[in-house]
C-alpha cells in the first residue's frame, strides 16, 4: 500500500526517535559521550542496588533524566516527570520508548537518593574529564580555582538559638561565633554568610570548581559550609583528589586566595601560586616570589581566570546554583558535582563539532 493511501486510512507507520532528531542535534553528542560515562560506571551502578525486592529505576535513565534536568533548566523533577511524558526528544535521551509508563515522581526521588549514597555525581563528572583527557580538550599544567555563593533553601528567620551550644567555639582562640551559638530549623547546615561587605549575610553554602585552563572544563567540584576559610581549604582538598601529571602545575586564583599559609601549602604540594595580588599596603601583603610574580605564566594565569566565571553564569543563570532546593551538605554538593558535569558535557559538544 502506498504512503498516501495508508495515510487516507488512518494508518501510519511507526518511526523511531532516532530517526526524528536532527543528526545535528546537540543532544545526539551528548548522549554518546554521556552513554560512554555510565559504560565505564556499570560495575558500580551494580553494588547500588539490592538482588532481590521490587524493580527499580535504572540507574543509567535516572542519571540520563538528571542531566536533562540540569541542561534544560527544568525546574523540579515534577515538571521533569510531565516533561517525559509528552516529550520524544527527552524520551529518546533516557532511554524510554514511546508507550513506556513514566515513573511516579516519589519514587523518582527515592531513588536519586541511591545515587546521592553513591557518589555517582562525582564519579560521573570524573567519567566525563576521562573523555575530555582522552580527547585532548584539557590542559596538564595550568588551572584556576574560585568559589561561589549558593543560597540556601531557608530564611535568615530560621535561625535560632542552640539547646546546647559548645563550651569552645570555632573562632580565634575558642571565640564563640553566630554559627557555634545558632543554626537554621529549616537547613542546619546552612550557614549565614556574605561574600562581600556591600551584600547582606544570606543561608548559604559555597560551592568551589577548578577548571584547567585551555578550554575551561571543570576537573574537580565540591560544596562546603560557608566560612571565610572555606575557599582556600576547598582549594586544597580537590588538588589532593585531582589527576595531575609529574612535575609542577599553576593554579590561579582570586585575591581572596592570597595567603601566607595557602600560598605555602600550594608550593608543597608543586603547585606554582598564580594568586592576583593586592595592591602594595601593610594591611594586604602579598605573599608571591619575584620568580612567581614576574614569571611570563602569572599574566596568562590572571587573564584565564574568567574561564571559571563562566562555569557559574552557566549554573546560576536559570539552574540550582543561585539558590539550591536541595538541604544539607550532601545533596547541594552532590548537585554542584551534577552540574559541573553536565557543564563539561555541554561544553565539550561545541568543542568537537565541525566547523
Amino acid at each position: 500500500m502506498r504512503g498516501d493511501d495508508q495515510q487516507q486510512l488512518g494508518v501510519f507507520s511507526y518511526v523511531s526517535a532516532e530517526e526524528r532528531i536532527a543528526k545535528d542535534h546537540p543532544l545526539r553528542a551528548i548522549r554518546r559521550m554521556t552513554d560512554e560515562a555510565l559504560a565505564a560506571l556499570s560495575a558500580h551502578f551494580d553494588t547500588l542496588y539490592a538482588a532481590g525486592g521490587r524493580p527499580s529505576i535504572a540507574p543509567e535513565k535516572l542519571v540520563r533524566a538528571l542531566l536533562l534536568q540540569a541542561l534544560y533548566s527544568v525546574r523540579s523533577e515534577r515538571q521533569l516527570m510531565e516533561q517525559l511524558d509528552y516529550n520524544l526528544l527527552f524520551r529518546w535521551f533516557v532511554g524510554l520508548n514511546m508507550d513506556d509508563a513514566i515513573w511516579d515522581v516519589t519514587v523518582f526521588t527515592k531513588n536519586r537518593e541511591r545515587l546521592l549514597r553513591g557518589e555517582v555525581a562525582e564519579r560521573l563528572l570524573l567519567a566525563v574529564v576521562e573523555q575530555a583527557h582522552a580527547k585532548r580538550l584539557l590542559s596538564e599544567e595550568h588551572f584556576t580555582v574560585d568559589g561561589t555563593l549558593i543560597q540556601a533553601w531557608a530564611n535568615r528567620r530560621s535561625f535560632k538559638q542552640k539547646q546546647e551550644p559548645p563550651d569552645r567555639g570555632t573562632g580565634a582562640r575558642g571565640k564563640k561565633l553566630l554559627r557555634d551559638t545558632h543554626e537554621s530549623t529549616t537547613d542546619a547546615d546552612a550557614r549565614l554568610y556574605r561574600k562581600s561587605s556591600s551584600a547582606a549575610s544570606v543561608p548559604s553554602y559555597l560551592g568551589h570548581v577548578i577548571t584547567e585552563n585551555r578550554n575551561g572544563l571543570v576537573v574537580q567540584a565540591m560544596a562546603t559550609q560557608s566560612s571565610t576559610r572555606a575557599e582556600r581549604e576547598a582549594a586544597l582538598a580537590m588538588l589532593d583528589r585531582m589527576r595531575r601529571r609529574d612535575g609542577p602545575i599553576t593554579l590561579g586564583a582570586d585575591k581572596g586566595y592570597q595567603n601566607e599559609t595557602f600560598v605555602d601549602q600550594l608550593r608543597a604540594r608543586g603547585v606554582v601560586p598564580h594568586v592576583a595580588e593586592y595592591a602594595p599596603n601593610p594591611k594586604w601583603p602579598s605573599f608571591l616570589t619575584e620568580q612567581e610574580r614576574y614569571g611570563k605564566g602569572f599574566q596568562i594565569s590572571q587573564r584565564k581566570r574568567k574561564l571559571v566565571e563562566k562555569v557559574f553564569g552557566w549554573s546560576k543563570s536559570d539552574r540550582p546554583m543561585r539558590q539550591t532546593k536541595f538541604r544539607g551538605l550532601p545533596k547541594v554538593g552532590w548537585m554542584v558535582q551534577l552540574l559541573a558535569a553536565a557543564h563539561n558535557l555541554r561544553r565539550m559538544q561545541t568543542l568537537l563539532q565541525p566547523v
